[in-house]
């Protein structure tokens, strides 16, 4: 697939800095993609190396692609500005559930409650948190989020990763 290399200005949705994707665009990228498309993007010219993300669907073949406050500070933008994009389609992504860490894991099946509210969540939901884990680099981060994480899918009320959560969910 061919890259895509356009200007444009970055708009807001919302709260939400993007950049649109014409639905020529998105087809040159990957035809007949309706769903969340993974690609990989630049604006002028950073970070290096390209950002992961994914262009959400408009739903008439357009797509939003959200520009994360790590792209622009890298890119040194801000809305309202006329940007170079260099976007491509990630071919190398793979969908599905990441790898659970085994420091996550134990705990995990230690506590049957909390085991119960893991299999109760979404496939997208896990995905979430493992995803949220991955990043964690040091032992008490980890150790910190574990523990909060055992504690609210036993079903406490409590908040963690920017939501409420009770019952489980």
């Amino acid at each position: 697939m061919a890259a895509q290399r356009f200007r444009a200005k970055i708009l807001l949705r919302t709260v939400n800095p993007y950049v649109h994707i014409s639905r020529d665009r998105a087809t040159a990228l990957k035809r007949g993609w309706r769903k969340p498309m993974p690609v990989l993007v630049q604006i002028n010219r950073q970070p290096r190396p390209p950002w992961r993300i994914n262009l959400m669907p408009m739903g008439n073949g357009a797509f939003y692609l959200y520009l994360h406050g790590d792209v622009r500070t890298a890119s040194a933008t801000k809305v309202g500005d006329m940007v170079d994009v260099d976007v491509r389609f990630d071919a190398s992504y793979r969908g599905g559930p990441m790898q659970m860490p085994a420091w996550f894991l134990r705990p995990l099946h230690a506590n049957a409650r909390a085991t119960r509210g893991w299999l109760a969540l979404t496939p997208s939901r896990q995905k979430e948190i493992l995803r949220y884990l991955s990043f964690l680099r040091s032992k008490d981060a980890r150790e910190r989020n574990v523990t909060k994480a055992i504690r609210v899918l036993s079903g406490a009320k409590e908040r963690y990763m920017a939501r409420s959560w009770s019952e489980g969910r």
